[in-house]
């Protein structure tokens, strides 16, 4: 590692710390000018991608992802740190798959059963959005089966 100072590139670690997620932080001393400086590491994961439904890619996005959780359950007693958590969730499931690839019905449907279990009126507004109910009969059958897993 150089010296961000005096670009000598023999430093000497004097401190190491376990940041949240996997991130490392470490306390330098060059052994030429003296300064002290941090460095942090991250391991690098793969990307995921997401497949649309029309057969479209695009990167995982996790603020599409919390965007699509918070207006689900916009005026509803959810936490900040629970739908943060419901993404992290989320995301994992989808990395734990043993495919870069993830189809976005999967990711909904994650998020849906999820949703279920934490407050019914979020998940009903995210599955109104999520499968497109063409009509009245297709919401109340989707409230039906809701009121008959209770």
């Amino acid at each position: 590692m150089k010296c961000p100072y005096c670009s000598h590139d023999q430093t000497k670690v004097v401190d190491k710390r376990d940041l949240n997620a996997g991130v490392i932080r470490r306390r330098r001393v060059c052994t030429r000018c003296g300064r002290r400086f941090s460095t942090f590491e991250q391991a690098e994961v793969a990307s995921l991608v997401v497949v649309k439904k029309d057969g479209r890619r695009e990167p995982f996005d996790r603020g599409k992802l919390r965007l699509g959780i918070q207006k689900a359950c916009e005026k509803r007693p959810i936490s900040s740190e629970v739908i943060e958590s419901l993404v992290d969730e989320v995301e994992t499931a989808c990395r734990s798959r043993d495919a870069l690839e993830v189809p976005s019905s999967v990711i909904g449907e994650l998020v849906m059963e999820r949703l279920r279990a934490l407050d019914k009126i979020a998940y009903i507004r995210f599955a109104s959005v999520y499968r497109a109910f063409a009509d009245l009969q297709s919401f109340e059958e989707e409230l039906h089966q809701l009121l008959k897993a209770r």
